[in-house]
């Protein structure tokens, strides 16, 4: 994700203020605060389960995030009431893994971070498992030429609200774009989504696996409006961060989801 979105949101606040009141507002983006930002998971898959602490940098500072090392980091299965304590791995990385927790469905996590004086907290709860059924292909005209997308297939439970996440890899690189879904308006229905890619559009012999994740309704909505917020998915819709289910003003997120993956070339 990019941790400079927020201050490049700051910068069109500033603009949107100097149309509204005929008023030259000048901003300091090199000098805007940094904040912490946490991204952590524990899946269904065996662990170790790992979570990356950064800071965000200037708006003109180059695109490399520093990491926060010596925080203090703790998972909690709050439903066994297990706590495991994370180790830093390497020391310097920022990268912190768990050595004994093990991920299960309908059980629910509780993230607690201390680093700089501050403590931050996030809980999420591991949905039950939707079958990850097969992973095609569609190739669709476009700008002139033949489009191909991968299509994850499915059985959507009837009955149940479902959230999903999609991780696409083309031949061993990760896509940059953030694939969501909610059965809102397809509850039990059976499931043939398309994944259109901005720019990455399948070729002939491609390798591409993708990772079906049943994430819960607050981890949800914040990659459904990161991915508005994206510029590799289109224009910011709001001038502030999504909304983390992170404490003390933390950006990133805390998922406990399951995970299938898929793989198919073209």
């Amino acid at each position: 994700m990019k941790h400079t979105n927020n201050i490049k949101y700051f910068l069109l606040l500033g603009i949107a203020t100097f149309f509204a009141c005929k008023k030259v507002v000048t901003l300091d983006l090199s000098t805007a605060p940094t904040t912490i930002v946490i991204e952590g998971n524990v899946n269904n898959q065996p662990g170790p389960y790992l979570v990356s602490i950064t800071k965000t940098v200037g708006f003109y500072n180059s695109n490399v995030f520093p990491q926060v090392s010596g925080a203090v980091v703790k998972i909690t299965d709050s439903t066994i009431g297990v706590t495991d304590s994370l180790t830093e791995n390497p020391i310097g990385s920022g990268v912190y893994s768990t050595s004994k927790l093990v991920g299960v469905i309908g059980h629910t996590y509780l993230l607690d971070v201390i680093s700089g004086g501050k403590e931050y907290k996030a809980s999420s709860t591991m949905p039950q498992v939707v079958n990850f059924d097969s992973l095609t292909f569609m190739t669709n005209n476009g700008f002139g030429k033949p489009l191909t997308n991968p299509v994850i297939n499915f059985q959507d439970p009837a009955g149940i609200a479902n959230y999903y996440n999609f991780v696409e890899t083309i031949n061993g690189m990760p896509s940059k774009q953030i694939f969501t879904f909610s059965d809102r308006l397809s509850d039990g229905r059976y499931i043939t989504k398309q994944l259109f890619n901005d720019s990455n559009y399948i070729q002939h012999r491609a390798t591409v696996q993708i990772e079906m994740q049943c994430i819960d309704k607050n981890v949800y909505n914040y990659l459904e409006e990161l991915s508005g917020q994206d510029d590799t998915n289109g224009q910011p819709t709001s001038p502030a961060d999504p909304i983390t289910n992170l404490s003390n003003g933390a950006l990133g997120y805390f998922s406990a989801h399951t995970s299938q993956t898929k793989k198919a070339v073209y």
